[in-house]
């Protein structure tokens, strides 16, 4: 299913803005980029984005970071999304604010890929001819126009035109038979203050970080699959480390969900893509 032909939506190089820089965010710009679109990543300072081998967030911190062969830049200004745009080597990445940018350039096309938790999500509608929503809380002709599965299942990644996405239910899909015990939120707001690497393996009960004065313990064996940058300031509840238990740890590049829901997000854009990233 895609959606149907709407002439405010140009036919070539749609300028994106993807709100959330996390895996799916990450992964939905991706796969954008590489289809021809001008795609912009809106994303908070100081990430505290656990997932940073599958993700851009280190673009932040190092001025920019490659995902699968795709290079994301941190840019500073509207004229640098504009310069990046016309070099069309990289995905800029601001922290600017939405309304900033929104009222500078004149997008056509707005993805949320927050993933907030919230139930009741904020409407869409007025920032660009074309909004989409990714999860739980989107409704098309509510709060968005579009809106994607985003939960584990055989709906994950379907194009919603009718209907909401499912609410959220359950928790993280299940690692070798792990689910939360493999994750540690933050138990209390503060910096977070690390030398650990994602990748690196480690045994429960490693030291793998503080947060302000407090040691916070790998929570089962396995590798780092989730750790946020050393430096951020989290808020308390955050996730800051994620333990793969598998002797095969997916670490890095897009992962199962991000890549299903790009894929959902192209589908409903596909007939104002540049067909295979060759603008028409």
């Amino acid at each position: 299913m895609s959606l149907s032909a709407d002439p405010a939506i140009p036919p070539t190089r749609p300028r994106i803005l993807v709100l959330g820089g996390g895996d799916v965010g990450s992964a939905v710009a991706h796969q954008l980029f590489k289809r021809g679109a001008r795609v912009l990543i809106s994303e908070r300072p100081g990430s505290p984005h656990a997932r940073r081998g599958m993700a851009f967030t280190d673009a932040l911190f190092d001025g920019k970071s490659v995902l699968e062969g795709v290079t994301a830049c941190s840019v500073m200004d509207i004229q640098g999304v504009q310069d990046r745009w016309g070099e069309a080597q990289c995905i800029p990445v601001a922290t600017l604010s939405e309304s900033l940018l929104t009222a500078a350039i004149q997008f056509d096309i707005v993805i949320d890929a927050t993933m907030r938790r919230e139930s009741v999500r904020t409407d869409l509608r007025a920032l660009a001819p074309c909004c989409i929503g990714l999860g739980p809380g989107f409704t098309p002709g509510i709060n968005c126009h579009i809106a994607i599965e985003t939960q584990w299942g055989p709906a994950m990644g379907q194009v919603l035109l009718d209907r909401a996405s499912a609410a959220r239910a359950g928790g993280p899909r299940a690692l070798d038979g792990v689910t939360r015990e493999r994750f540690v939120p933050a138990p209390v707001a503060g910096t977070w203050r690390t030398t650990a690497m994602v990748g690196q393996p480690v045994a429960a009960g490693d030291i793998v970080g503080r947060l302000d004065e407090r040691a916070i313990h790998a929570p089962i064996t396995g590798h780092l699959r989730g750790l946020a940058r050393d430096g951020v300031a989290v808020m308390a509840g955050q996730r800051i480390v994620e333990v793969d238990p598998r002797r095969s740890p997916e670490i890095a590049g897009l992962g199962e969900r991000p890549r299903a829901v790009a894929q959902g997000v192209l589908e409903a854009l596909d007939p104002w893509l540049p067909a295979n990233g060759v603008t028409r």
